[in-house]
């Protein structure tokens, strides 16, 4: 199947195909192929390391290497940094294969730095023996033996042809680093390897001994594969412990203390005072590269002071990693700088590159790694502490050329709290383009690949879900066709999803140049407006950045489909910047679509769920509609912070999140009441909301059902009858057993179906069961028998001697109460017994006045006992009323004697 020329992997044609239905289809890449002519010779005219005369401690162990991969056809290449592995072991495999040798590194500027290297020493450009590729740029020529390519591209050059055409080893340099392009570089290699190309050969370079894992995995079923051991660097290094003098705040999503970035430039001014050589100082990112250089501002005239990062543009990355030329190269009249240099770098310094000159090296002892947050799908880059490998592989940047000194910002007893090794990227990573190269491989779920490890099933779940959405996989997590369009576009796959709808509908170079100012970030610049930074782009303000940008629009231009390409768009394509960028911006990640949850403010409700903040004093408050490109949630933390947006209009974000319109009927409990409302969503944010003229009277009676569980049994007019009603049986219930209902309020509310079920059937509205007769309803409980019974088992009333009927009080279930005047009770020998007989009734014996004089339940044991006592004491006070002798006998009464005229 035909097709154009892709740009970055410079590779022509499209391969559906895995390696092992073409290993069944019988097809064979021939191994004498390369990506350009190739003069006619035996292959010791393309000879090169017998080019280099440079003796590192690697350089003794080649040929046990070569002679490994001979006759293995794998092998593991173990060497401590500063041993040369990157740049003498691919020349030395140069000269044993017929076909071109692909070295992977994880990095860009790795890539670039290691070609340079290996040109240098034979003294040629990047372009003729050696050359590289990285995303967007390929220097390669027709004599190149050596091509160093990053592990992204070595993917997509294995996705597009398994066979690898031309290529006669693979080496996958720095392979312990375990992010995921070198993961999926190394499955798909062994893989291609078993099924299509015995011939090629396979290695893996360390610069940590903990091989084993590689050599299985390369070794398939053949058994491990051989491991190969340089010695260590020449040239021991010193550490010297130097923690902050006080206590700093531990890392995390936030920025560094700033106490610790006091500290690190206080401890490069007494390296600087202590040691001599330059110095190599690492840091965890660009932020604080710029907080130490501000704080060394001082020191430049006489220390020189550079960068090396991920955002700059590779010349000013080759001025950290060029060396010093000697005095007799200064141009004539001219002064030498004979400055010491200090290069604050991040983590691209750690491994592959050699920064001349260095001989002490200060260890903030930090790394930021990316976090994802799979319930909100929102990444963060968190700053954790280095592990002790790799704080080995920083100190080792300063005895590469001679004996050295590391200053660990921290203590001895705190590195030996460190973890042993950095936790791999697929740990913890946005598995959604993971998990799209898996399927387009013919491996969705990654069974059987030379994985070093397994990927989380919980994160692998969260990517098939959105590449789902997006039309990449099927229900079984096959590929589509969609799915390839996607992965050839060579970015994330919602960032090439953005790219290929949107590019009808805004136009195919502006589609690419918002694409482009996604997926590269760091050329974005300062400030959280997108469209903005689109601007200061267009107009080349930055150099660098617009270098880049370009770069990548160029490549993402051709990646579009011909007729998308080539298309003049909808007519969206007049949409003003902001508007363009917003729905690029929408179309790759519909969730973080974004209203503002008052006028006029800067916190936002994302479609996804998420509440999100901008930064105090943003531009971009008081928009009505954001469309937010980067934004980050700390642990914790109650809301995300926007730091990439750019304004919409609603019908704009409609539009890009049309996946996530709908529209709802609700009846439901909210709040005091019941809602029946229909309402417009676009995800979480509600849009329109209009009440309900016929709401089902099923859904009604469900939400007051929901109301009144909520709320409780106070939603109900408890009459002092209805409640008397509940009293008498739970009384029953306490007496009799668990044949009578339980009418305790959650045995209430859990069978409120049963007793009030016509009544909820029937109300609209909380009002509505204020009406309700409960007393009538929780006769509902008793089936016939009983409630036939009920007044016979716990009356409502009890007649008394004297001829009065009292009302039984049963709000203690356990002892029924009946309060009655002593009087009244005149003759009775024993209290009444209520429940079949079973309980006796709790006497309240009241005075003349209504007070207790007495409580029991023993009446006769009262007369004999209490009563002589209570008669002694009251009948002086109360004489209108008998006092008799023997109550046993005497007349009960409920009045008093006649006053005497």
């Amino acid at each position: 199947m035909a097709g154009s020329i892709d740009p970055a992997t410079g590779l022509s044609g499209v391969h559906a195909r895995t390696p092992a239905s073409r290993a069944r289809d019988g097809r064979r890449a021939p191994v004498d192929r390369t990506d350009g002519p190739r003069p006619a010779g035996p292959v010791r005219h393309w000879a090169v390391l017998s080019d280099v005369h440079l003796d590192l401690p690697v350089r003794s162990v080649l040929p046990a290497l070569v002679t490994a991969l001979r006759t293995a056809g794998t092998a593991v290449l173990v060497a401590p940094p500063g041993t040369g592995k990157t740049t003498l072991a691919p020349l030395a495999v140069a000269d044993q294969v017929d076909g071109r040798v692909l070295v992977a590194q994880p990095r860009r500027v790795a890539a670039r730095a290691a070609a340079r290297r290996m040109a240098d020493l034979l003294g040629e450009r990047v372009g003729d023996r050696i050359g590289y590729a990285v995303r967007g740029e390929r220097r390669v020529g027709p004599a190149t033996r050596v091509e160093v390519v990053t592990t992204g591209l070595l993917v997509r050059r294995l996705q597009a042809d398994p066979d690898l055409p031309g290529t006669g080893a693979v080496l996958l340099d720095e392979c312990h680093e375990r992010h995921l392009d070198a993961d999926l570089g190394l499955a798909f290699a062994v893989e291609a390897r078993a099924a299509l190309r015995p011939d090629l050969w396979l290695l893996a370079m360390s610069a940590t001994p903990r091989t084993d894992r590689f050599a299985a995995l390369l070794g398939a079923a053949a058994g491990p594969a051989p491991v190969v051991r340089a010695e260590s660097a020449l040239h021991p290094v010193t550490r010297i412990w130097a923690p902050p003098p006080r206590p700093v705040t531990p890392p995390g999503a936030g920025p560094v203390d700033r106490a610790l970035l006091d500290h690190v430039a206080a401890t490069v001014r007494r390296a600087l005072a202590e040691c001599d050589g330059d110095l190599l100082v690492f840091l965890p990112g660009a932020g604080e590269i710029a907080a130490v250089a501000g704080r060394l501002a001082d020191l430049r005239d006489a220390v020189e002071i550079l960068t090396l990062h991920g955002r700059q543009r590779s010349a000013e990355q080759d001025a950290a990693l060029r060396p010093r030329p000697p005095r007799s190269a200064a141009a004539p009249g001219s002064v030498p700088d004979d400055r010491r240099r200090v290069v604050l770098a991040t983590a691209v310094a750690e491994t592959s590159l050699t920064v001349p000159g260095v001989r002490v090296v200060v260890d903030a002892g930090l790394s930021r790694v990316a976090r994802m947050d799979l319930a909100r799908g929102l990444g963060a880059l968190v700053t954790v502490p280095v592990s002790r490998a790799t704080a080995t592989q920083r100190a080792g940047r300063a005895g590469r050329e001679a004996p050295g000194y590391v200053y660990r910002c921290w203590s001895a007893a705190t590195h030996e709290r460190l973890p042993a090794q950095p936790e791999p990227e697929i740990a913890s990573a946005d598995l959604t383009g993971f998990a799209l190269d898996l399927a387009a491989w013919g491996q969705p779920d990654g069974a059987g690949l030379a994985l070093p490890d397994p990927p989380p099933p919980a994160a692998m779940a969260v990517a098939r879900e959105t590449l789902g959405a997006l039309g990449a996989v099927d229900a079984n997590g096959r590929i589509t066709a969609r799915g390839r369009a996607i992965a050839a576009a060579g970015a994330h796959p919602r960032l090439a999803r953005a790219l290929l709808d949107g590019a009808d509908r805004v136009g195919p170079d502006r589609a690419a140049e918002v694409v482009a100012l996604l997926a590269e970030e760091t050329v974005t610049g300062p400030g959280d407006d997108l469209t903005a930074a689109w601007r200061r782009l267009r107009t080349g303000g930055d150099a660098a950045a617009t270098a880049r940008w370009r770069a990548e629009v160029r490549r993402l231009r051709a990646a579009l489909p011909s007729d998308a390409a080539a298309g003049a768009g909808t007519g969206r394509e007049r949409l003003p910047d902001d508007l363009a960028a917003g729905l690029l911006v929408g179309l790759a990640y519909p969730e973080r679509l974004a209203r503002a949850r008052r006028p006029g403010g800067s916190s936002y409700l994302m479609t996804g769920g998420t509440a999100a903040d901008l930064a105090p004093g943003s531009g971009l408050a008081g928009s009505a509609w954001l469309a937010v490109a980067v934004a980050d949630r700390s642990p914790g933390a109650p809301t995300a912070r926007v730091r990439l947006a750019t304004p919409v209009d609603e019908g704009t974000a409609r539009e890009a999140g049309g996946a996530l319109l709908r529209t709802d009927r609700e009846v439901g409990w909210s709040g005091s009441d019941v809602v029946a409302r229909e309402v417009v969503r676009l995800g979480a944010v509600e849009l329109v909301e209009r009440p309900l003229a016929r709401p089902d009277p099923a859904e009604l009676g469900a939400a007051l059902l929901t109301g009144l569980r909520r709320t409780g049994l106070g939603l109900l007019d408890w009459t002092p009858g209805a409640r008397a009603l509940r009293e008498r049986l739970a009384f029953c219930r306490h007496a009799l057993g668990e044949d009578w209902p339980d009418v305790g309020d959650q045995a209430l509310l859990d069978a409120a179906p049963v007793w009030l079920g016509p009544e909820l059937a029937a109300a609209r509205r909380r009002a509505d069961l204020a009406r309700v007769d409960v007393a009538a309803a929780l006769r509902r409980l008793l089936p016939w028998e009983r409630a036939a019974r009920l007044d016979e088992l716990a009356p409502e009333r009890l007649a008394v001697p004297s001829g009065s009927r009292v009302r039984v009080d049963y709000t203690d279930p356990a002892a029924p109460v009946l309060a009655v005047k002593l009087q009244e009770t005149f003759g009775w020998q024993a209290a009444p017994r209520i429940g079949g007989g079973r309980v006796p009734v709790l006497l309240h014996l009241l005075s003349p006045a209504g007070r207790p004089v007495a409580v029991t339940a023993d009446l006769a044991s009262f007369w004999r006992v209490g009563y002589p006592q209570v008669r002694a004491e009251l009948r002086g006070r109360y004489p209108r009323h008998p006092w008799p002798e023997d109550p046993t006998t005497a007349e009960p009464t409920r009045r008093a004697a006649p006053r005497r005229r």
